[in-house]
């Protein structure tokens, strides 16, 4: 893998992965009662990169949050793969996000019992893979993401970058449709994360819809298209030259 910009392959994506149709989320009630996204509308691809940029409170973590299914929209509809989210019953729903969904949060949530092989193949076992086929599966995506050393270390003996690494490598294994990552570089260095962003980018061209939130715009230019997001609503987007300008574009005359 090399460092640098991303190359775009140009590969034309087929269809919708993820679907929001004029989704919004309300927190609270009366006085406390705060709009974190409003109508928004987003389609991802089937083999697309979409990066999500925006300050802080504009939305970003809400929305993959109700694309992952792990919040339910106050107004409107998710889709994944054609099926409303709202529709399934929780099993259903818990059954899709371990099979085909691979989200990357903030607090990385590693089992701290657990090795980071363990940590990895967890998601799997619960879907019904066999331990060996499961441990195979999270050692050869543990090295993908350059920690196979880590294999057998739990979380207490990581620093945060390896426990970010480890989550990333928990949310790419399997055959993962829709990737969701939440400022997957935050702790790492320039280097791992050019190294992880190559590994969304290749998820993306073998056929996964990505989401990456981000605050980087040289992190953004790995993907096909950056949306911005503010105050709860889409401000603009962008194609992959340039999304830099967009920031400038967007945030001329804000507050």
């Amino acid at each position: 893998m090399t460092g640098g910009a991303a190359p775009i392959t140009g590969r034309r994506p087929g269809g919708p992965v993820l679907e929001l149709r004029a989704a919004g989320r309300v927190h609270g009630e009366g006085p406390r009662r705060v709009r974190a996204l409003a109508a928004v509308d987003l389609a991802v691809a089937s083999g697309e990169f979409v990066a999500v940029m925006g300050p802080s409170g504009s939305g970003k973590s809400t929305l993959l949050h109700l694309a992952g299914g792990l919040d339910a929209p106050s107004e409107g509809e998710v889709l994944v793969e054609g099926a409303p989210l709202a529709s399934m019953r929780p099993s259903t729903l818990a059954a899709l996000r371990r099979r085909s969904v691979g989200y990357v949060f903030q607090e990385f949530n590693l089992l701290p019992g657990l090795t980071a092989a363990e940590n990895v193949a967890f998601p799997l076992e619960l879907d019904g893979w066999g331990l060996r086929q499961a441990g195979a599966a999270a050692r050869s995506v543990l090295a993908e993401c350059g920690i196979a050393d880590l294999a057998d270390r739990r979380p207490e003996d990581m620093s945060g970058g390896q426990a970010q690494r480890v989550a990333i490598a928990r949310a790419l294994v399997g055959p993962r449709r829709l990737l969701l990552a939440d400022e997957p570089t935050g702790a790492l260095d320039s280097k791992t994360g050019s190294t992880i962003l190559e590994l969304l980018r290749d998820r993306a061209d073998r056929g996964a819809a990505v989401v990456m939130v981000t605050h980087e715009a040289r992190f953004a230019a790995w993907a096909d298209r950056t949306v911005y997001l503010r105050d709860g609503r889409i401000a603009g987007s962008t194609g992959p030259s340039d999304p830099a300008a967009l920031l400038g574009t967007v945030d001329a005359g804000a507050p």
